[in-house]
């Protein structure tokens, strides 16, 4: 039997008030609601439309990103920008800002006081209050991630594969589709779940730029407020179970990259 270091067993006891921090709280919210309760949760058809909402417009986001985000990955790994540095810091700075300032933003910016907000009026696009706007907020504080993760898939290409390509005749978007692509496909799926699940627990921001129609987080939001803890906890813990399968999903592939690239 291999012999644990004195080193790893301190560390291993440094690292267990950090476990219990992340753990203890979610089961213990996880095993307090009755079967029955969480039963008759998903009996309730505004629970089911608020989960649905959630997830269904988050992998809208997660969709969105992937089409819109990939080029912008794809320049940032591959070319010499001017202000690289300070594109990468806009996209990263979704992650530091609080979210109520993104709804706040979103709000002044397609308000009717605001020539945007004005023109989108215009031409049948409403923001506020509609799952368009939920849509926007998630994409905006989910596409980080997915830019990130897929940006370092495509640094993981050796750039001299795309070069021989291009030397036999390929041209640049041949050579995205038949090279780059297949190589870095994981990595996409990988970062739509990414931002998929971060999407699916915002509240801060969507609460102020749709507060109805309701998505999963600010149901919970609002059953604790006027019930209390019985009547949130089971929305809470179905949440829990889908965000954690998500990243069960989320860990397998990262397993799989890892060991393709080996």
């Amino acid at each position: 039997m291999k012999r644990i270091e004195p080193l790893n067993w301190l560390f291993m006891f440094m690292s267990l008030p950090l476990i219990l921090l992340l753990t203890l709280p979610l089961i213990k919210m996880t095993f307090e609601p009755s079967m029955e309760m969480m039963i008759e949760t998903l009996s309730d058809k505004d629970v089911v439309n608020a989960i649905a909402r959630s997830i269904s417009l988050s992998f809208c986001a997660g969709i969105l990103s992937f089409a819109m985000g990939t080029p912008l990955a794809y320049l940032l790994a591959r070319k010499r920008i001017v202000g690289k540095k300070i594109i990468e810091g806009i996209i990263d700075l979704p992650i530091m800002i609080p979210h109520p300032v993104v709804g706040i933003a979103f709000l002044s910016l397609t308000g009717r006081n605001n020539p945007i907000g004005r023109f989108l009026s215009d031409i049948g696009i409403q923001i506020m209050g509609t799952q368009t706007g939920i849509v926007c907020v998630l994409l905006f504080v989910g596409l980080p991630f997915y830019i990130n993760t897929v940006k370092a898939g495509f640094e993981s290409v050796p750039i001299r594969l795309e070069n021989a390509s291009r030397t036999l005749g390929a041209g640049a978007f041949s050579t995205f589709v038949r090279i780059t692509f297949p190589l870095t496909w994981r990595h996409m799926i990988l970062g739509i779940i990414m931002c998929t699940a971060r999407a699916i627990s915002e509240f801060g921001a969507v609460v102020i730029v749709a507060y109805h129609p309701m998505t999963a987080p600010v149901m919970i939001y609002e059953r604790f407020t006027a019930y209390g803890l019985k009547y949130s906890q089971p929305i809470a813990v179905w949440l829990i179970l889908i965000s954690f399968i998500l990243f069960i999903v989320l860990r397998m592939l990262s397993k799989s990259i890892n060991h393709e690239y080996r």
